[in-house]
C-alpha cells in the first residue's frame, strides 16, 4: 500500500462479478496487478474491464495488498484451503459471495490475512452497464468490528452502499435474495410464455407495467398488496386458471401457480385480509387441480 492508501489489487475470478468490482477498484484509484483464473475463457471480457492487466496464478495472486475472490459460493472453501500457504499477515481477502461469512476464510486468517464478505445485492452481466448499476446498489458486510469502517469505505469505493450482516445472518440474507430474484425471473418467464400464447410479442408490453407496480407495491406494502382471485376468495377463477394453465401453458406452469396461490392463501388468511371459509375454498380448488394432474401423470405412464 503507498502512502495514499491506494493498494495493489488482484482479482481471482474471471466470471462476471470479479473484473467488474475490479474495474470499480481501479477507477477509484487503486491499481490492478492481475486477474487469476481456472482458465481463460473469459479472456475478453477481462481485457474490456481490465485492459492490461496480466493473467497471473492464483498463489502469485496472493502478492497483494488486497484479494478479491470472487468465485462460486460452493467453490469459496476449497479455494481458501488452496490459497492460505501463500497468505501474508496483514494482506485484506475480501470475498463476494452472499451465503458466506468470513468464518469460510479462516485457512487465510489463520495465516495473519485479514477477511470480509462483500456481496453486492444486484445481478452482474459481466460488462461495463455494471459499474453504472453498481452506483447505489447494497452490499451485505460482514468483517469484524475493527476492518468494518475499511470495509465500508471499499464499499463506498465502488459507489454502493455498505449494508452489515451478521456472520450467523448470512445463509438467510442470501436465501431471501436468491428467492426474490431468482424465483421472480422463473416466475415472470412462466408468465411471459403463456401471454404470448394469447397476445404475441405484445406480452412484455401487457406484462410490465402490471410487474412494475405489483413489485413495488409489495416492497412497500407487503401482503397488503396482494390483488387478484386468491385474495378475493374467488376459488372458481383460480380453479379455471389451472385448467388453461395445464391445457395451454403446462403442468409445470399449473403447479407453480397452484403452489404459489396456496402460499398466498395462507399469508392472506394470516393477514386477516380473507375470510377463513374463503381460504378454504381456494385451497380446496388448488388441491382438486393438483388431484387432476397426477390422474393425468397415472394416465400417462400406463400409456
Amino acid at each position: 500500500m503507498d502512502s495514499a492508501g491506494r493498494l495493489d489489487v488482484a482479482v481471482v475470478g474471471a466470471g462476471r462479478v470479479g473484473p467488474v468490482l475490479g474495474a470499480a477498484l481501479r477507477a477509484a484509484g487503486h491499481r490492478v496487478t492481475g486477474v487469476a483464473a481456472r482458465t481463460r475463457s473469459a479472456a475478453e471480457r477481462v481485457e474490456a474491464l481490465l485492459p492490461g492487466v496480466p493473467w497471473v496464478e492464483p498463489a502469485r495472486a496472493m502478492a497483494a495488498d488486497l484479494v478479491l475472490l470472487a468465485v462460486p459460493d460452493d467453490a469459496l472453501a476449497p479455494l481458501a484451503a488452496e490459497l492460505a500457504g501463500s497468505a501474508r499477515p496483514g494482506q485484506l481477502v475480501v470475498h463476494t459471495c452472499g451465503l458466506h461469512g468470513t468464518a469460510v476464510l479462516a485457512p487465510l486468517t489463520a495465516a495473519g490475512a485479514l477477511a470480509a464478505a462483500l456481496h453486492p445485492a444486484m445481478t452482474f452481466t459481466g460488462t461495463s452497464l455494471d459499474l453504472t448499476r453498481l452506483r447505489g446498489a447494497a452490499v451485505a458486510v460482514t468483517a469484524a468490528p475493527l476492518l468494518l469502517p475499511l470495509a465500508d469505505a471499499l464499499v463506498r469505493e465502488w459507489g454502493a452502499v455498505p449494508v452489515p450482516v451478521a456472520e450467523g445472518d448470512r445463509p438467510l440474507y442470501h436465501a431471501a435474495l436468491a428467492h426474490g430474484a431468482n424465483h421472480l425471473v422463473t416466475l415472470v418467464a412462466q408468465a411471459l410464455e403463456a401471454a404470448r400464447a394469447v397476445v404475441g410479442d405484445a406480452a412484455a408490453d401487457v406484462l410490465r407495467p402490471l410487474l412494475g407496480a405489483a413489485l413495488d407495491n409489495a416492497l412497500g406494502a407487503g401482503d397488503a398488496a396482494l390483488t387478484g382471485p386468491v385474495a378475493r376468495g374467488d376459488a372458481g377463477t383460480v380453479a379455471a386458471h389451472l385448467r388453461v394453465l395445464a391445457e395451454r401453458a403446462g403442468e409445470g406452469t399449473a403447479a407453480a401457480y397452484a403452489q404459489l396461490a396456496l402460499v398466498a392463501a395462507d399469508r392472506a388468511a394470516a393477514a386477516g385480509r380473507l375470510p377463513a371459509p374463503a381460504a378454504r375454498a381456494v385451497r380446496a380448488a388448488v388441491e382438486e387441480s393438483r388431484a387432476g394432474a397426477a390422474r393425468r401423470g397415472e394416465e400417462q405412464d400406463r400409456g
